[in-house]
């Protein structure tokens, strides 16, 4: 049960003065808890970054082995003052995080650690600039996306739910919250077997997912239309990423007050922390790529079936993480998986002329008023990745 510690986080974060130290207060009663705050300052305002940290049992922080999972409360801004009052819808995402790591803290006080480490990571502005969006406000941020990427996404997480509200659309329409597809370096996978189950084990009801396009997974500024920030952290990481969106029945805007619901936020919080009580949530069931030496050739032929030399791609066991592979750049292995006719598909920034056309399209689609999100990304099938970046040398 999180609604108490979700009301808790919620009273304490619905003021003009909130800020990190208010969250340092909350978790001050619990000695497990670690948190740090970071002030950083953008051209449109400062925001305080917090990153909580409870050991577990069996996690790296005492030695052990056991998988660290990652809680990002994605959001612009808890509050849009002066022009609102009160905390906004958009600020869900910041107390279903900060209530899944006091329930997560509580459980430790009370004798019921977790095996591995958690971290918890969101930021805090009551006064965040709000901008325009279609087809309600957006609440805007103090800094960049990637600023907060920089702070809330750690290499030592792996695997990753992101927490958001997603209610300023009309493609989920459904009252409380939904998952995504796992996403992984570039690739949208299937929806989680596991993660379904534990919804429906801490709702009591069916499961409810919601897509995501290439576009989604894309980085913010490139022009092409965006479902949210939700999946923004996959950009930064090459953990598997799950978006975990608070939703509703109908349009709400970010910027609206008076907007939230406790209950579907703790709904939220409770899947985080069952599902890592469980210990499914470290692997999403992620795709992962082996590879042997074959032959110098950039790509493999088209429709054929690959041989016993070639690369496969299976699901990984729920007991191991095996190693990622390394970039074609300093790696003389060819990767090739079996699926998208055997090409290595890596969405890491599409070409101009992918952003030319999805922006071309949109604007069609707009001028239709046909409500639709956009035009679909580009897969680069082949990448050059130097040091300082990724160069597309081919589309398709």
């Amino acid at each position: 049960m999180t609604l108490k510690q979700t009301i808790e986080a919620f009273e304490a974060l619905d003021s003009a003065r909130a800020s990190g130290r208010t969250v340092v207060d909350l978790l001050a009663p619990y000695p497990a808890a670690s948190v740090s705050v970071e002030e950083v300052r953008g051209n449109k305002g400062k925001t305080d970054f917090v990153k909580i940290i409870v050991a577990g049992m069996q996690g790296r922080l005492c030695g052990g082995a056991a998988r660290t999972l990652g809680i990002i409360g994605r959001l612009g801004g808890i509050g849009a003052r002066p022009g609102r009052i009160g905390l906004v819808s958009d600020g869900d995402g910041a107390v279903a995080a900060i209530a899944a790591a006091l329930k997560i803290a509580r459980m430790h006080a009370q004798g019921d650690p977790l095996p591995g480490d958690v971290i918890v990571a969101t930021h805090i502005c009551p006064d965040a600039p709000t901008r325009p969006h279609v087809p309600v406000e957006f609440m805007d941020s103090p800094v960049s996306v990637e600023e907060m990427n920089a702070r809330e996404v750690a290499p030592e997480m792996d695997a990753v739910l992101a927490i958001d509200t997603t209610k300023g659309n009309r493609i989920l329409n459904h009252r409380g919250f939904a998952i995504s597809p796992t996403v992984k370096e570039g690739w949208i996978l299937r929806v989680a077997d596991d993660l379904v189950r534990i919804m429906e084990t801490t709702t009591g009801r069916s499961a409810v997912t919601f897509p995501i396009t290439m576009q989604d997974i894309t980085p913010y500024g490139n022009g092409i239309h965006h479902l949210n920030s939700i999946l923004q952290p996959a950009v930064a990481t090459d953990a598997p990423v799950v978006g975990v969106a608070i939703s509703a029945q109908t349009v709400v805007a970010g910027s609206a007050t008076g907007a939230s619901h406790e209950i579907d936020i703790a709904a939220a919080a409770k899947f985080a922390v069952a599902g890592k009580t469980n210990g499914e949530l470290a692997m999403f069931c992620w795709a992962i790529t082996s590879s042997e030496e074959v032959s110098s050739s950039m790509l493999p032929e088209r429709k054929r079936e690959p041989s016993g030399e070639t690369a496969s791609t299976a699901e990984a066991p729920e007991r191991f993480r095996l190693p990622r592979t390394l970039a074609e750049a300093t790696s003389k292995l060819k990767t090739y998986r079996e699926v998208a006719c055997s090409c290595t598909p890596m969405m890491v920034f599409p070409s101009e002329e992918a952003c030319r056309r999805a922006r071309l399209a949109c604007a069609i689609l707009e001028a239709e008023r046909t409500g639709a999100a956009g035009a679909g990304g580009a897969i680069a099938t082949r990448v050059q990745v130097p040091a300082t970046g990724s160069t597309v040398t081919r589309t398709s």
